[in-house]
């Protein structure tokens, strides 16, 4: 096996995406694993400093910016041709990528330029019989299979919302260094990014979600869990499976196996009955509530706290109790 373990940073709107330090922590884990390997963090963009030093800052890792010319959106071809000829140099024995769309994109490419194991969807870090090895979840979470590396190095995208990222206590800042990259000729061209038409995208980052399942009755109850996540700062509005599939709620407010991973603050289920394909999916959150008139439903094996009401009647009653304390 090569030594480094190396970290491709995730970034969009000239901020670095949260993923990047659940990466960090990830990858500390498996150097805790493996041995003292270093850590190095790669990131990539036409304006890259900046970036850069955000991350040595916050993690006290060197970083090493590669800057690519034209590079001003997320484009696969090109984060695969630098990353292909910089890591062959390198020769690490993991690189950690964020199965995001971005992550998913990119990965298997990289994977097949470098001749290296390529391993989705890493949940859990293992051993077997003394080697490391990695967990993923296969269909829907009814089995975890352990997968280990065949080949010196590995690609591995991590599923975002299990490795919670740790504050940088240390005093030291990393290293950046700058590597200026030649333009690269490419087969595809990035136009730009447009946001989602919603203000419920990007619950993988939100620090408190309200997430409706079956059990809100109809769509038209979507408006008091609107309405209670308009409560709290950070928050946003999520849906089970069943919820996405009846055209509620857009498929990237989807909580569970086939949608986001997410380990909120809070985590308030407003009757969602507590599939494992959901529960594997907010399982990671720091504080679970549970709201559901079904004193069986399995959601409250999982909650800390455990409400059997009609949500339709506790919801607005909770609201305006707040009201009145805030007034």
């Amino acid at each position: 096996m090569g030594k480094d373990i190396v970290i491709i940073a995730e970034h969009s709107d000239g901020q670095i995406r949260p993923v990047t330090y659940e990466l960090v922590a990830f990858a500390q884990k498996l150097r805790q694993a493996t041995g003292s390997a270093p850590l190095r963090v790669i990131v990539l963009a036409d304006d890259v400093k900046g970036l850069a030093q955000d991350v040595a800052d916050n993690t006290g890792l060197d970083v090493t910016a590669m800057q690519v010319p034209g590079l001003a959106y997320y484009n696969g071809e090109v984060y695969t041709l630098a990353l292909a000829e910089h890591l062959a140099d390198l020769y690490p024995s993991f690189v950690c990528i964020a199965q995001t769309s971005q992550g998913s994109d990119y990965a298997p490419a990289l994977a097949v330029k470098l001749g290296a194991a390529c391993i989705g969807g890493v949940g859990e870090i293992k051993t077997h019989e003394g080697q490391i090895c990695f967990a993923r979840a296969l269909y829907s979470g009814k089995i975890l299979a352990r997968l280990k590396p065949n080949s010196e190095t590995a690609i591995l995208t991590v599923q975002p919302g299990i490795f919670r990222a740790d504050e940088h206590t240390g005093s030291r800042s990393g290293s950046v260094a700058v590597l200026e990259k030649p333009v690269i000729n490419r087969q595809s061209r990035s136009l730009g990014i447009k946001p989602a038409d919603t203000d419920t995208a990007g619950i993988g980052e939100a620090r408190v979600i309200v997430a409706a399942g079956n059990g809100i009755g109809e769509e038209e109850n979507l408006e008091i869990i609107h309405r209670l996540a308009n409560i709290f700062p950070k928050a946003a509005v999520a849906g089970s499976r069943i919820v996405c599939d009846m055209g509620w709620l857009g498929y990237q407010c989807q909580v569970g196996v086939t949608g986001t991973t997410v380990s909120p603050q809070l985590y308030i289920a407003c009757g969602i009955s507590g599939a494992v394909q959901h529960v594997m999916g907010m399982q990671g959150s720091e504080f679970i509530v549970a709201i559901n008139k079904d004193p069986s439903a399995a959601i409250f094996q999982v909650a800390d706290i455990c409400i059997i009401e009609d949500l339709t009647d506790f919801i607005p009653a909770f609201i305006q109790a707040y009201m009145e304390l805030e007034s």
